[in-house]
């Protein structure tokens, strides 16, 4: 063998390693990607839940609550602001902007729902109504099953994001539009603590 023949073998022999290694940075971010999606899958089904349930629960108080309608109103739109916003994220979980605003909206139909229950303690019938404890307790179980799906999402979402941060990760992922994945955050209105009072 010649030492060009050499030179070159050792030259494809790079060009094939380096090849190898950013298809298997790609194919790993690919994974990656595809998990915090799934985990957005996830939240998807449990906020579909919730959505579903809020009508039925404003149904239950109106005739208790006929004349809080302000409240009422504002629990549906809140819930129809959340159904649009998740869906924008729904079609593209990647983009963070439609997460942010998501998180938002998910902040305001949370303090509204939270007004609609500090309402029903005025009205001992509504509180007694089996209907409204059941569907309480539904909606209850279900911000629970959403919290532990955020949890997911989030944690998928950090691991694809520092997969794609690190190098020589960051080369591929910039080649190849690998963009950041927003975080689902609390919204602060759900981060106070809860006034307790034993009157």
């Amino acid at each position: 063998m010649t030492p060009v023949m050499i030179t070159l073998l050792v030259l494809l022999g790079v060009v094939v390693l380096l090849a190898l290694s950013v298809l298997g940075i790609y194919n790993g971010l690919v994974v990656a990607r595809n998990r915090f999606k799934n985990a957005f899958a996830q939240i998807d089904v449990q906020l579909k839940r919730r959505y579903d349930l809020i009508p039925n629960l404003v149904e239950a108080v109106k005739g208790y609550m006929g004349h809080e309608r302000e409240t009422l109103d504002a629990v549906i739109k809140a819930r129809n602001s959340a159904v649009t916003a998740e869906q924008k994220v729904a079609a593209n979980p990647g983009d963070p902007a439609a997460v942010r605003a998501l998180n938002q909206v998910e902040g305001q139909l949370g303090s509204t729902l939270g007004r609609l229950f500090a309402l029903s303690e005025a009205y001992p019938d509504l509180k007694a109504n089996q209907n409204m404890l059941a569907l309480q307790e539904e909606l209850t179980s279900t911000e629970n099953k959403i919290g532990f799906a955020r949890q997911a999402f989030n944690d998928a979402a950090t691991d694809y994001n520092n997969k794609r941060e690190v190098f020589p990760a960051v080369v591929v992922a910039g080649m190849f539009g690998f963009t950041e994945a927003a975080l689902l955050e609390t919204a602060p209105t759900e981060r106070a603590a809860p006034k307790v009072s034993f009157q």
